[in-house]
């Protein structure tokens, strides 16, 4: 198996995924609302022509659970844009990535999964990164840090609600809920404080969904051609990335204590993800 082209599937989704960040910090000038609308339509430019060359079945065959997927991940979505007016991109995005501890304990009330001993430390070794950054990061805003979680959360219960779906219905249509449901509340929520883009404004737009795809149809590719294990990890290369061009770009600081809770929230999670995938 050739790990090098499944790594280097997640370093371009990390990115991908990183510059989809970056820009909507950039664009803090526009509602939370309008930004979702248009991040909603460059992905359905993708979706909804690829499920129809492809004679997918529109609205799938599991309705009900691609509906409320499709909600909670609008209110994830919406929750992490709105913290971005609050933290540090490259701290929003490192405390986003506390999903998966969510996901787990969701798992174990939702789908009767079991967490080992281990993984439990690990999750408390996490949220300790989590306490060293609120207490030591003067920019850390309570209001803020309460959006990050209410993102990471639902984005947890998102994860948990895509494994009851299974593979019943094609990941297509399962983004394509998601979406669809991202544009009509994105456009209905901005409709009284809409601004109108300038040009250069209209393309950086347009790009989120593109970004946001191509973010997603990357991390597919890697977990389709290589080992969990292996791919993972990579995943944490967006947070890197985040940090170093938020430093410069927007002349972000970060404080060597929270540098240290972001380093020890990737190394627990990192550690998880390497533990689990080898039971």
């Amino acid at each position: 198996m050739n790990y090098n082209k499944s790594i280097f599937y997640m370093i371009i989704s990390a990115l991908a995924f990183a510059l989809m960040n970056l820009f909507v910090k950039y664009l803090e000038g526009f509602s939370v609302y309008q930004i979702v609308f248009f991040r909603a339509i460059g992905t359905l430019a993708f979706t909804i022509p690829l499920i129809l060359k492809q004679k997918i079945p529109f609205l799938g065959s599991q309705k009900k659970l691609l509906l409320i997927r499709a909600v909670v991940g609008v209110i994830s979505l919406t929750s992490f844009f709105l913290s971005l007016n609050h933290l540090a991109v490259g701290t929003a995005v490192s405390l986003r990535y506390t999903a998966p501890i969510f996901a787990a304990i969701l798992a174990v009330f939702l789908l009767k999964e079991k967490i080992k001993p281990l993984q439990w430390i690990l999750f408390l070794i996490a949220f300790l990164g989590v306490l060293i950054i609120k207490g030591f990061g003067e920019q850390i805003n309570t209001l803020g840090l309460v959006l990050i979680f209410v993102s990471a959360i639902s984005n947890g219960l998102v994860f948990v609600l895509i494994r009851k779906i299974g593979k019943q219905d094609s990941p297509l249509v399962i983004i394509n809920y998601f979406m669809l449901t991202a544009l009509i509340f994105g456009g209905l929520m901005s409709i009284s404080n809409w601004k109108t883009p300038s040009q250069i404004e209209w393309l950086i737009l347009l790009s989120l969904g593109v970004f946001g795809y191509v973010g997603q149809l990357y991390m597919t590719k890697a977990f389709q051609t290589g080992k969990t294990s292996i791919v993972a990890p990579f995943k944490y290369v967006e947070v890197i990335f985040t940090i170093a061009v938020s430093t410069f770009w927007f002349l972000e600081n970060y404080s060597l204590m929270v540098l240290l809770g972001i380093a020890i929230i990737i190394i627990a999670l990192i550690s998880n993800t390497l533990y689990a995938s080898k039971k």
